[in-house]
């Protein structure tokens, strides 16, 4: 932080302390305390690399949760603040960190919008060789992603080599093992090997620090708003190659080879790390999105789930066991679990209980009941037909998910009833990532020799 960043965020605290202090329902004391609460948080949001200003806005609305006043300071000075965070001129060196930044962006994106063409030139058709660029995808396009967090965070070549060490595992584990385009393995690496190199991603975002429930907490906040501007991008994405096809057409050239050969696949690839660098700059924009997305979200798929309960009560059937229709439950679930942690991450940990916790433990119950429909679908699956990949696969997905959701609803229930603190349930889920890990790693390594390559 520079000198001058230093005092202008001075001046803010200095603002705010006089706003504290005009009310006469407000000591002195508690004005200390709660700046001493109000500094705190701001060193905290600036050590993830936040600007001063951004960690003083960010700081003063996270404050609101637990002062009035504060929240009224925040609402009275929202304008002044935002214009300050966007539109204000920035001190040189500033400006120079943000062009440097800039630059390593740019530089990631191409890096790998470049990888995912290395393989044509070796003659790999994205049709002919459908199964390779499955598996490998994830090896396209994350390893520049963890360069970006390498070079933001200031890595130490300790942390790059553990990095390098597990995308070379990642890359021996897709394409080391002797399976045909036919074996369901394929389709188990390529589904499992993008979770666990995301969450090689995460050690290169939290700078080597994975072990800290705080960072692992903002991954997963970075996690929930990477994918929103991803699929933003993609959506632009999708409407530049409808426009870029018709204007073609109009003057009588094909480009679809053009969009199918070079725009989507690279522009994918260079997406991954500029939606990283979106999420990075204007983190304060984007989180508050979190909170407005859950609680839409999450009474719509709460009262899905119900629905397919009730359903299946008054049919008086269970699920079916096909494949595809478990691959859409496992789904369903996937996005349970999205939601509770990203709910979880956007929730101020000091904040009472309220409807909303209530209504997450709907969603976390009935989810748990589906989970429990499925378990029982796939091993009557497995008992009639034994075990093969994909069964075993689902089993362990389904076990694992069920520990969590179990384990969930229960510390739920305690914050809902007020005898349960809510970093207890932070504290669950941010450690239960690491067997997610493990388990993605397990399918990608193990599965095939046990299985026979099949």
């Amino acid at each position: 932080m520079t000198a001058e960043n230093g005092a202008d965020v001075e001046a803010q605290i200095a603002e705010w302390r006089a706003y504290m202090l005009r009310r006469r329902a407000i000591h002195d004391t508690d004005v200390d305390e709660l700046e001493d609460h109000l500094r705190g948080r701001i060193t905290d949001l600036s050590e993830t690399g936040l600007r001063p200003d951004e960690a003083f806005l960010i700081a003063v609305k996270r404050m609101g949760s637990l002062n009035e006043l504060s929240r009224e300071f925040a609402r009275e000075h929202s304008d002044r603040l935002w214009k300050q965070l966007v539109l204000a001129g920035e001190p040189e060196a500033e400006k120079g960190g943000g062009r440097r930044e800039l630059l390593a962006m740019i530089a990631c994106a191409l890096l790998g919008a470049i990888a995912i063409k290395v393989p044509s030139v070796f003659g790999l058709d994205f049709d002919a060789d459908a199964d390779f660029y499955a598996r490998n995808m994830s090896l396209f396009a994350l390893p520049p992603l963890a360069a970006y967090f390498v070079w933001r965070r200031r890595a130490g070549w300790g942390v790059i080599a553990v990095l390098a060490g597990l995308f070379v595992l990642g890359a021996v584990g897709a394409n080391a093992y002797p399976l045909a385009e036919e074996d369901q393995s394929i389709v188990l690496t390529a589904i499992h090997l993008p979770l666990a190199l995301w969450l090689v991603v995460a050690v290169a975002y939290a700078g080597g620090d994975w072990r800290s429930d705080s960072r692992r907490m903002d991954f997963i906040r970075f996690t929930g708003e990477w994918f929103i501007y991803f699929v933003l991008i993609g959506l632009g994405g999708g409407v530049l190659a409808a426009f870029t096809a018709g204007t073609f057409a109009a003057i009588g050239l094909d480009a679809s080879n053009f969009i199918a050969s070079w725009l989507v696949p690279c522009g994918g690839m260079a997406a991954v790390v500029v939606a990283a660098w979106l999420v990075e700059a204007k983190q304060s924009v984007i989180e508050n999105m979190a909170p407005v997305l859950t609680r839409v979200f999450t009474p719509l798929f709460a009262a899905t789930i119900v629905a397919v309960l009730a359903a299946i009560v008054w049919t008086n059937s269970g699920i079916d066991v096909d494949r595809e229709v478990l691959i859409l439950f496992n789904l369903l679930l996937v996005v349970v679990l999205g939601l509770l942690l990203y709910s979880i991450s956007a929730r101020d940990p000091h904040a009472p209980a309220g409807v909303f916790d209530w209504l997450q433990l709907a969603l976390v119950g009935s989810a748990l009941v589906v989970d429990v429909l499925v378990l029982l679908a796939i091993t009557g699956r497995i008992t009639e037909f034994g075990f093969t990949p994909n069964k075993s696969a689902a089993l362990g997905e389904n076990v694992i998910l069920f520990a969590n959701l179990a384990v969930s609803a229960w510390l739920f229930l305690g914050i809902a009833k007020g005898r349960t603190p809510f970093p207890r349930l932070e504290r669950w889920q941010t450690g239960y990532v690491a067997v997610y890990a493990v388990w993605a790693w397990i399918v990608v390594l193990v599965f095939p020799p046990v299985f026979g390559f099949a």
